[in-house]
């Protein structure tokens, strides 16, 4: 008989794709997710784009009732339920502590009680804060925080102890975590609760800190999703995309098919129990190329990208992959080229409505003091 496994917040983006590329490899996938307004609407419908194939549980992951209903007869756990955005998440502090911290409680209680053959938890990128970067005489060495003083003189790069500028480089799961916000610490909590919960009961527990994942079925009017899908909106609405700084800040944008990927490794590789592994593509590209190759392959060549020399607390300058663990351990090799990703979001975007809330977001995060 086929392992059955759960997804929590398993009806949205990447749960979506996860649940196809399990299903695609012989498993029945079970979702709980409470479809929450700011990613679903407001109806709270089943999502057209979940597999017919997917038993929904309309549940919230802090209701031990729903959690424990939903892991009967479960053989694995993939646990993505999660609020998700840096800025939004410095001043909805409770919301986002309630549901990502208590929310992994009241899971890991449940699976106290119900254990599984595994438990993958989704963690992010952003628990790094500054990534790795190479100094002068060539050493390696973490970023570190910038200064206000700095950032409101629009001197944006990380610099080391003699003020040089320091040269990004790729970050390993070694680094130590530099929590730059109320996101990144509770996706920190997420990551281990489930390995100290796992290890202390014999749960074989994978954590995945995830880059930027981007590709189809991103909730395109929700101003706090990743930052494709926020160019994607203001393209689609002929708005131009506003960044941050000067533009020149490197991130690491992997597909979400690859991600779906790592997920199912994570939960078939024996070895990759108790261990933490980051998913990414291992390449890093500017936010400005980001936003002019998106304009390319939406033919929105017409509108450039505004530059608005601002900076929002709780964001970071570079951080991109070191994925070497993933590949040795997992076998992890993403597939997907940027521009063959790209391709297929444009091609879904054709058709797509996007109600434009980003200068609304933006007012949000000013009124509250959290940009400068």
């Amino acid at each position: 008989m086929s392992r059955h496994v759960l997804i929590t917040g398993g009806a949205g983006f990447l749960g979506s794709h996860l649940a196809d590329e399990l299903l695609e490899h012989g498993y029945r996938v079970r979702v709980l997710d409470h479809l929450a307004a700011q990613v679903h609407g407001l109806e709270g419908q089943r999502p057209a784009y979940l597999s017919d194939e997917v038993e929904l549980i309309v549940g919230d992951v802090r209701d031990e009732a729903a959690v424990r209903y939903a892991l009967q007869g479960v053989d694995a756990v993939f646990h993505l339920a999660a609020m998700v955005g840096v800025g939004q998440s410095m001043y909805e502090v409770a919301r986002y502590t309630d549901v990502n911290n208590l929310g992994t409680a009241v899971l890991l209680e449940a699976l106290i009680a119900q254990p599984v053959e595994r438990l993958i938890v989704a963690s992010s990128m952003s628990i790094y804060g500054e990534g790795m970067y190479r100094a002068a005489d060539d050493s390696c060495v973490p970023g570190t925080e910038r200064s206000l003083a700095q950032l409101k003189a629009h001197d944006w790069e990380v610099r080391g102890a003699n003020g040089e500028v320091l040269t990004p480089m790729p970050t390993p799961e070694t680094k130590t975590p530099s929590l730059a916000s109320v996101y990144a610490l509770s996706k920190y909590d997420q990551e281990r609760l489930c390995l100290l919960i796992g290890r202390a009961y014999n749960i074989p527990t994978v954590a995945l800190r995830f880059f930027n994942i981007y590709g189809t079925r991103q909730a395109l009017s929700n101003p706090y999703t990743g930052v494709l899908a926020i160019f994607a909106s203001r393209f689609l609405n002929n708005n131009p995309p506003l960044i941050n700084e000067d533009g020149y800040q490197k991130r690491d944008f992997v597909s979400v098919h690859d991600v779906a990927q790592a997920c199912r490794l994570a939960l078939e590789v024996p070895s990759a129990q108790d261990q933490v592994f980051n998913v990414g593509s291992g390449q890093p590209y500017t936010i400005r190329e980001i936003a002019e190759r998106m304009a390319t392959v939406l033919g929105k060549e017409h509108i450039s990208p505004e530059i608005t020399g601002k900076y929002r607390i709780g964001d970071i300058r570079h951080c991109y992959a070191d994925i070497s663990y993933a590949r040795e351990v997992l076998g992890y090799t993403p597939r997907v080229t940027l521009e063959a990703g790209l391709c297929e979001l444009a091609d879904w975007l054709d058709g797509q409505v996007a109600i434009d809330r980003v200068t609304e977001a933006r007012a949000e995060l000013a009124a509250h003091g959290l940009t400068v």
